[in-house]
């Protein structure tokens, strides 16, 4: 199976942006702990980031996975067109934020994705991706894609 892991806007900057709440594990740090998981699970792992949302459509519209793991960042709170590009790949997918999104700005507090999403962390740093992928795995073992 293949999961892919797609990450919005300014997630390129974790370990240098707002470490107070993003931390200061780089996005190189979690994707080799994503894929050594991933290896350990038997899983191939794909990654995509971009701070476009045309090119996060784009790539939605076009990804060949079993299931997704998405980080959407700021487009979470506002791209219904991201939404609906999610909604049209049609795959099963886990949101996955590293802050707390409800102990945050109201604005934040409010996802687009969630629920079209199977389901959604936050809060948990890098590790989140971490737990979206075994729970993923599980979910798709349990449930294979069409």
């Amino acid at each position: 199976m293949k999961i892919a892991v797609i990450n919005g806007p300014n997630l390129d900057k974790l370990g240098v942006r707002e470490t107070g709440i993003y931390g200061e594990e780089s996005w190189d740090d979690v994707a080799k702990r994503i894929k050594d998981l991933a290896a350990s699970l038997k899983l191939e792992v794909e990654f995509f980031q971009s701070n476009h949302e045309g090119e996060l459509i784009d790539y939605f519209q076009g990804v060949k996975a079993d299931g997704l793991i998405v980080n959407l960042g700021g487009y979470s709170h506002t791209s219904v067109a991201l939404r609906d590009a999610l909604i049209i790949c049609g795959l099963p997918a886990i949101e996955v934020h590293i802050s707390n999104i409800f102990r945050r700005e109201k604005f934040r507090r409010k996802s687009l994705i969630a629920d079209v999403a199977m389901g959604v962390i936050a809060g948990l740093g890098g590790e989140g991706y971490l737990l979206a992928m075994v729970a993923l795995a599980r979910l798709l073992e349990e449930t294979p894609p069409k």
